[in-house]
């Protein structure tokens, strides 16, 4: 990838907006899907007996709706088109908007294909997630999509009472049915769409095998580790707390499972490579549950399988899901339980050692910020499982009496790092004007570069 290609292009700056844009999208689809399920939200006149024929006409012609000689069946919606217009109209724009940003979307995917951009986690941080970020963005509005159940209701009512008010169709309607129909079945279509992204898209996910690891490990290793704790040898006390690839450190868990399962849930022909086979599966041993948007989540293994099973030579990869499955019902609930455990612990012990030597935050800055991330990771996984599994053996898998505390500590942690962000800011600019400034400069002379910082 060369740098005159990155720089033309703004692939930079079209991830920040599009990730903008595609989540205010998802928001809103969301908004649609639970106002519409709801009887006290939803349209008066969706309920509106009288508009029961005209509704099951709508669905059954979608998308060939013509308005001129189905005037029997759309009396009602002739009767009531001012009213339609007006209140389907944010629901009719939400569904263009979706559209319109599939569109950038597949030519911003096709843009970073020509260009041959390079994704690894650990060297260019931002642009990797902002990437991984759009694919599951989208992925999630595709599937959300498809679960709003009266969608081809709502554009179909729509369309019709446009035509009926202005005389002529609205002018996206073609596009946006089709756009519907296509993703009937989005387990089928996705596949097809990011086909020829697999190469670039594999390359993201296997970058973040390390930090995947590392987040993966129970609570006897961390403990083995000494994770969080500032109790150790006396001279390290005051060190700074550093690594190479700072931001991967408290990179979220859940963040990392949604990227790994969505995005080989859409080039599942890069599982035939063993890295991301086994980084596949650690991810389908870790959760049931990925969230795609608030409360609406997808059960991870039944979607998985339903995907492979309908692919021809994936018979043993539908085994490693039904595998993988079985592994997170019996020990996922016991290692995050032991987390929190863990947790409580260590962040109590780590905020009464800043609480009383607010110094060290300074040094030790990364390691609140990778407290705070263990604590919110385990909370998330906690709400989530505990809210969409509905059948268990062991019903307090899913509960914890102490969560309050965990949630407590947690707010503890943040409240102490707000009230000394002043000293947070000091210690960082000296130790950019100093140790970093000293390092960078050992870096460049060892090099062999010309450039030398006094």
């Amino acid at each position: 990838m060369s740098l005159p290609s990155v720089y033309g292009d703004k692939l930079a700056e079209k991830l920040t907006l599009l990730n903008e844009r595609g989540r205010g999208v998802l928001v809103r689809l969301y908004h649609i899907k639970k106002t519409c399920s709801d009887p006290r939200t939803r349209p008066p006149f969706l309920g509106d007996k009288a508009m029961e024929a005209s509704a099951k006409f709508i669905q059954k012609k979608f998308p060939h709706l013509d308005v001129r000689s189905s005037t029997q069946h759309l009396g009602p919606v002739h009767r009531d088109k001012g009213d339609i217009v007006r209140v389907l109209s944010p629901f009719y724009h939400t569904f263009l908007d979706l559209l319109e940003f599939r569109d950038h979307v597949y030519e911003l995917l096709n843009t970073i294909d020509a260009s041959q951009c390079y994704f690894d986690i650990h060297i260019n941080y931002d642009l990797t997630k902002g990437y991984l970020d759009l694919v599951v963005t989208y992925v999630s509005l595709v599937l959300l999509l498809a679960r709003t159940e009266e969608r081809r209701l709502l554009l179909g009512l729509y369309q019709c009472a446009h035509e009926m008010s202005h005389g002529a169709s609205e002018p996206g309607f073609p596009r946006l049915a089709q756009m519907v129909l296509e993703y009937e079945h989005p387990l089928k279509k996705l596949p097809e769409e990011f086909g020829p992204h697999t190469k670039a898209l594999s390359s993201a996910l296997l970058s973040l095998r390390a930090p995947f690891s590392r987040r993966c490990q129970d609570a006897e290793q961390w403990r083995r580790e000494q994770l969080l704790s500032l109790l150790g040898p006396a001279g390290d006390m005051l060190s700074p707390a550093t690594c190479d690839s700072m931001a991967c450190e408290y990179l979220s868990l859940e963040v990392m499972e949604r990227w790994i399962i969505l995005g080989f849930l859409v080039v599942p022909g890069a599982l035939s490579a063993p890295p991301c086979l086994d980084l596949w599966r650690r991810a389908l041993q870790g959760s049931l549950f990925v969230p795609l948007v608030r409360d609406e989540a997808i059960a991870v293994h039944k979607v998985t399988e339903e995907l492979l099973g309908g692919l021809k030579g994936f018979g043993k990869r539908v085994a490693d899901v039904r595998e993988c499955r079985d592994h997170a019902l019996a020990h996922s609930p016991a290692l995050h339980r032991a987390r929190r455990s863990f947790l409580r612990g260590a962040v109590r012990e780590l905020a009464a050692l800043l609480e009383d030597q607010p110094g060290l935050l300074g040094p030790k800055a990364l390691l609140v910020f990778v407290a705070l991330s263990l604590c919110r990771d385990e909370v998330s996984w906690l709400s989530r499982h505990a809210e969409h599994v509905t059948k268990s053996k062991n019903p307090e898998d899913f509960s914890d009496s102490r969560v309050a505390e965990l949630l407590f500590l947690l707010e503890q942690l943040r409240a102490l790092v707000r009230r000394h962000v002043r000293l947070l800011r000091r210690y960082h600019r000296a130790y950019l004007a100093r140790f970093d400034a000293l390092v960078l400069s050992d870096v460049i002379q060892g090099s062999g570069g010309f450039v030398r910082l006094s």
